[in-house]
């Protein structure tokens, strides 16, 4: 779970981190109010959205009047910006962060994250921030820092320190880093963050290390132990498909393509979608049912598929072992009559009561397609949707 840049401030301040003063606006009139409450001098409104490169879409401005903070509220409030992050369909803008504004003297990126590989939370920085981490191991892969953290003990201050030094700044200033980079620490391992990024750290000319952006990521199978940490959920910046599936419990990430997916078993799932893939089609998402799904379940799992609107056809992929083939086929039934299901829709079954699964379908006398394996599945779904494209006139 992503939170926005306001609210990762608030916790970073929480654990002795320096960051400007700001305040949050809904309304031009509010973001005019927040810049006096803060000195009526110079300001900077940013506009709050799960993503980065904000600026560049027009979502920061520095201010200097009313005026320019009533216009730059005006344009931001309520509209769709779009970053190279977001997509094209943008991430609409309902709130805006009103900071006082910060004199920089150098710009660090420095960063918390989940390694995989090495199994621990890993430090990345460089002493040239300000622009996203890709760029900046393209264009000074040398400045690169990486640090691992030992979970046994955490971080430690000397570890803290030997980051400080390498970040070139003034010997006065070290301790100040020390304690910015143990503090963004102890945020991702007390919050269970998955990552803890800021970017810019800035030097400031007054020689104050202060957290000029940041971003935060939450491990969401840990937040039922931090409900302050749900509460700064805003359903309203993410994708609306995953919302849907995710309220009720299933497993669900949207993709770009026409054919949906209900399968049961992560490492299942992938294989369909390889599978359609070498069919010559695009999977539209990512959806397990999980084990033992009910028919009520795989009803709700066809409700999350058709929640988008480039699904063309829909392939049942199922290998039941928890799961039983009746079970999902009493599911599909009701969900191509409850729906009024119209598009190409192509089961199979394998595993735990299959005979009286495929018996369910075939006697059904609904237009379902059925298949005993995984690659003649996929061949029949993509099949189907060219077939179906091909009708309507499309290009396939």
């Amino acid at each position: 779970m992503d939170i926005h840049e306001y609210q990762a401030k608030e916790l970073l301040k929480r654990f002795g981190v320096n960051v400007p003063r700001g305040g949050i606006a809904y309304s031009p009139e509010q973001a005019v109010y927040r810049s006096h409450e803060l000195s009526g001098g110079k300001c900077v409104v940013k506009a709050q959205i799960h993503s980065g490169a904000r600026g560049k879409a027009g979502g920061v401005r520095i201010c200097s009047t009313d005026d320019e903070i009533a216009d730059a509220a005006s344009w931001m409030l309520g509209r769709k910006l779009v970053t190279h992050q977001t997509g094209p369909a943008g991430k609409l803008v309902s709130r805006l962060y009103i900071e006082e504004a910060t004199d920089i003297a150098q710009e660090i990126y420095l960063a918390f994250v989940m390694d995989r590989t090495e199994e621990r939370v890993v430090v990345v920085a460089s002493a040239q921030g300000g622009m996203e981490i890709e760029d900046i191991s393209e264009s000074e892969p040398d400045s690169i820092i990486r640090s691992v953290v030992d979970p046994a003990v955490g971080m430690q201050a000397f570890q803290a320190r030997e980051i400080a030094f390498q970040l070139d700044l003034d010997p006065a200033l070290i301790a100040q880093a020390t304690k910015t980079i143990i503090g963004c620490y102890r945020l991702m391992e007390e919050m269970d963050a998955s990552m803890v990024e800021v970017n810019p750290l800035v030097v400031t000319s007054a020689g104050e290390i202060v957290a000029l952006d940041a971003k935060l990521s939450f491990d969401d199978n840990a937040l039922f132990r931090r409900p302050e940490i749900s509460e700064f959920r805003d359903k309203s910046q993410e994708d609306a498909r995953e919302t849907y599936a995710e309220d009720r419990g299933l497993n669900y990430i949207g993709l770009e393509g026409e054919i949906g997916c209900i399968v049961n078993g992560a490492g299942l799932a992938m294989a369909t979608l390889d599978m359609i893939k070498m069919a010559g089609g695009e999977p539209a998402n990512f959806l397990d049912v999980g084990g033992g799904a009910s028919p009520d379940r795989v009803l709700m799992s066809f409700k999350a598929v058709l929640n988008d609107p480039n699904v063309e056809a829909i392939l049942v992929n199922i290998f039941a072992g928890i799961n039983r083939c009746d079970w999902i086929a009493e599911g599909v039934i009701r969900a191509v009559q409850e729906l009024d299901l119209s598009i190409p829709l192509v089961v199979r079954l394998s595993g735990t009561n299959v005979e009286e699964g495929r018996a369910l379908i075939n006697d059904s006398g609904l237009d379902i397609t059925t298949a005993d394996t995984l690659a003649a599945a996929a061949e029949k779904v993509v099949g189907a949707w060219k077939s179906g494209r091909s009708q309507n006139g499309e290009a396939v």
